[in-house]
């Protein structure tokens, strides 16, 4: 008997941290893609370092009733705007899949992104990683993306500490507690405090790179407007630098607009 319920409370132990390694996912990115699709430069102003935009890994983390989240860059992050949170520059937007489900969730992206996603890769929930004020962020989602905005999750304070930008949502807003089942995509895009008419807080690309304004893109709106992306399994492999560059792909007709927008994929594990 006794050795019967050693077995039982050893293999409910074993189940235990089985499902406790699973509330925790890691993905990473390598170093030097910070160029969207390939093309893509910083704005001039010394407020943008290099590496700034250049995402290195993703942690997941549920905790409780929350689910942490931590996205790390190439460069220690600094406030040269002085917005009191521990970084300035950068906006990341993490996309997640919850359910897995062709035909469930969106495949546009937010405004002023400039993307797409495939139909077997719609996102049911985005988190949004941004030094504006959350209440900020949410007059910006109810009067730019209010078809959305259920869906838009705004962390009631999110934080840059090092070279990591951290926040926290709670369980229930995602609808699913196992971050092992999601699938990910996350966004590097820039925080721009005056941003176009319609554009989410999202800083735009251009044919040429200015004090304020990232180059080698385009100067209407086919390309995508961002710096970095995961891709492949984001295990960091330098060949996801390639696969990254062949997603941002984008074609645009002889007017500006988009004949194809950069199509995004989620990672999955």
């Amino acid at each position: 008997m006794f050795i019967r319920t050693l077995f039982i409370a050893s293999a409910a132990l074993a189940a235990g941290i089985t499902a406790a390694q699973a509330q925790v996912v890691t993905l990473t990115d390598p170093t030097g893609d910070d160029n969207g699709p390939g093309t893509y430069i910083y704005p001039t102003d010394a407020a943008y370092p290099p590496g700034s935009f250049d995402l290195t890994e993703l942690k997941v983390e549920v905790k409780g009733k929350n689910v942490n989240f931590k996205s790390s860059v190439n460069q220690r992050l600094d406030d040269p705007w002085g917005m009191d949170v521990g970084f300035a520059v950068q906006m990341i937007f993490i996309f997640i899949d919850t359910d897995r489900t062709e035909g469930s969730g969106h495949t546009d992206g937010l405004p002023g992104l400039n993307i797409e996603f495939a139909p077997e890769d719609a996102w049911d929930k985005v988190i949004v990683l941004s030094p504006q004020p959350a209440s900020r962020v949410q007059a910006e989602v109810a009067s730019k993306a209010a078809d959305k905005a259920d869906d838009i999750l705004i962390p009631r304070r999110t934080t840059g500490r090092g070279k990591s930008i951290s926040a926290k949502v709670k369980v229930d807003d995602i609808g699913s507690s196992d971050p092992a089942t999601w699938g990910y995509q996350v966004v590097m895009q820039s925080n721009e405090g005056f941003p176009a008419k319609g554009d989410l807080l999202t800083r735009r690309v251009n044919e040429f790179e200015g004090q304020h304004r990232f180059g080698g893109g385009h100067d209407l709106m086919c390309d995508p407007h961002l710096m970095d992306v995961i891709a492949g399994d984001a295990s960091g492999a330098p060949e996801e630098v390639a696969l990254q560059h062949e997603m941002l792909s984008y074609s645009c007709s002889d007017d500006g607009s988009a004949d194809e927008l950069a199509k995004l994929t989620m990672v999955r594990r």
